[in-house]
């Protein structure tokens, strides 16, 4: 195939991606159906299937796209590389830092797909199972690869420090995991939804901070003031 037929049929993928990411970020993607998708390209049916197959395929490339172009890797990598083992803490209230800056920088629509993405795994688990077996090593969540780097980093931290920590590392990783979750769906309502009880509450911030606040505790280190 020659080299601009190539180039134009992956815009034309890429155009039904992005399609798909602004319907996502208005509605559950369980409620998605291929229509919307082809109301909001201005394909025809015939021309969205020219590129996928089904909806599922879709939404594969639609993950794909957002967890490579919203990595962190880089930035956990060089708080690592700059942790002194034995002024961990400092670590921790760091990689929190970063995370809130990221939920900041990547905005609520990418959030709200990724939430709607939770539903999609909780009210149809087969199907969410059939669209991640898809997704190479690369293509994983960005938060895979934080949650397996921390816990290697922490595992090292209270052997190294001879910690006493009131939880398992792996145990204090699942709590980090659902608070990770719950501050982003915080954060969501805060920003979408403006009612005085809620607007401007949960800043991540100030969540991130009282996280990392709570892992050092759990750990047996000494919180920042």
């Amino acid at each position: 195939m020659p080299r601009v037929s190539e180039e134009y049929y992956e815009k034309k993928r890429r155009g039904i991606i992005d399609a798909a990411y602004r319907v996502c970020a208005r509605k559950p993607i369980t409620s998605v159906e291929m229509k919307d998708i082809i109301a909001e390209t201005g394909f025809s049916h015939g021309a969205i299937y020219r590129y996928y197959k089904d909806l599922d395929e879709i939404f594969k490339d639609l993950v794909i796209t957002i967890n490579s172009e919203n990595r962190i890797d880089d930035r956990l990598e060089e708080i690592l590389a700059k942790s002194e083992i034995k002024h961990w803490e400092k670590t921790v209230y760091d990689i929190c830092g970063m995370l809130a800056d990221y939920m900041r920088e990547v905005g609520t629509d990418m959030l709200k797909v990724s939430i709607y993405g939770d539903m999609l795994a909780m009210s149809d688990p087969e199907r969410a199972m059939r669209i991640s077996s898809r997704l190479g090593k690369d293509e994983l969540s960005p938060l895979l690869y934080a949650t397996q780097a921390m816990t290697e980093y922490l595992t090292k931290v209270v052997e190294e420090n001879d910690l006493k920590p009131a939880s398992t590392v792996d145990e204090i990783i699942q709590f980090f995991i659902v608070n990770y979750h719950g501050i982003e769906s915080g954060y969501v309502l805060t920003e979408c939804f403006k009612v005085e009880h809620v607007e401007g509450k949960y800043k991540p911030e100030d969540m991130y901070r009282n996280l990392a606040t709570a892992v050092v505790l759990m750990l047996g280190g000494k919180a920042q003031s």
